[in-house]
């Protein structure tokens, strides 16, 4: 399947037949290149801190928009095709799109939404100077995931064999599961890494979480990546009775037990903001990388009462929502 491209408010026909560098009028309109794993167009939190910052799609900004449709072995060929396109801007989504952006250019600048421990995945040389090419916002999720560890384990204190559900070949994920292993000891707790290519491998993910005696559930698998199949998770969650976890504030609505992290549409906005400096003559490498300052706990009480979990008041009284 050809990946999906949206140029937004501009005729297709543009693009059959005007080279995308020709079609380029300083001063009038600034492509902007979009790279991510799912989806029909750019997140609507960042396309909305663009308006909020007087860009108007066709008047003096349009995007062009990639995905891989869920296929991440297509990162590095939707990169290369942007670098052609000449877009003055590459908003890669997520680490693995950064990852594939910065292979593919050194001099186009790249804005990542959420990157994962960019300095250990080689992406910028230091969280206050990025260097390069490469700037934008960090969810620190490998950090996290003592925490989230450790809130699990505080709910089910019973908690010692816990399985990190992750995309196959992910560098996040890998730094994800290193930063985790020391607070996972500390607790007591053997982290069981299960991964998948694709949707196609939920079930007999599933099913080895259940041969190796798994207990609780860190879930790594993003909504971006799988937005379909992602409630079909939390499904298998509950029906494995698992107590689980995931950094995505949306999986507790999915159904999961529950969920800490920092909302990605503050992450979103921030990034129109990179693309704003960048677009008016800042070079990325002056762009501190920034950081979430707050992070959200939810709870899905129902969910709780399915699979036999009692939350413990200690951990309720700190939730930020709670589904009943």
């Amino acid at each position: 399947m050809k990946a999906k491209i949206l140029v937004y408010a501009l005729p297709t026909l543009i693009l059959a037949t005007i080279h995308l560098a020709d079609a380029q009028q300083p001063g009038k309109i600034s492509w902007i290149g979009y790279l991510t794993g799912s989806g029909l167009s750019p997140n609507q939190a960042f396309v909305q801190g663009m308006r909020d910052l007087g860009y108007v799609e066709a008047k003096n900004i349009a995007f062009v928009f990639r995905t891989t449709e869920g296929n991440p072995e297509r990162y590095a060929d939707l990169a290369a095709e942007l670098v052609r396109l000449k877009v003055e801007i590459i908003v890669a989504d997520f680490t693995s799109a950064a990852l594939a952006a910065k292979k593919a250019t050194s001099t186009i600048p790249i804005v990542m939404t959420a990157g994962t421990d960019p300095v250990g995945t080689g992406l910028v040389a230091s969280l206050a100077r990025p260097g390069g090419n490469v700037t934008g916002l960090t969810n620190i999720s490998g950090e996290l995931g003592g925490k989230a560890l450790e809130l699990l384990k505080e709910t089910v204190p019973k908690l010692n064999r816990v399985a990190i559900l992750r995309t196959a070949g992910g560098a996040a994920d890998d730094v994800f599961v290193k930063e985790t292993e020391v607070p996972a000891r500390v607790l007591g707790v053997q982290l069981i890494p299960v991964m998948v290519q694709g949707a196609d491998d939920f079930e007999g993910a599933f099913r080895s979480m259940t041969k190796e005696r798994a207990n609780g559930l860190l879930m790594r698998l993003l909504p971006n990546t799988y937005s379909v199949p992602f409630k079909r998770v939390a499904d298998l969650t509950m029906k494995s009775r698992l107590p689980s976890i995931a950094q995505q504030l949306t999986w507790t609505d999915a159904g999961g037990l529950m969920s800490y992290g920092a909302d990605p549409n503050i992450n979103y906005r921030r990034a129109a903001t990179y693309v704003d400096k960048i677009l008016k003559g800042t070079k990325p490498a002056d762009l501190p990388v920034e950081a979430p300052t707050k992070f959200e706990l939810r709870i899905n009480l129902k969910t709780a009462k399915q699979i036999g979990v009692t939350i413990p008041q200690s951990v309720l009284y700190r939730a930020d929502k709670v589904i009943k």
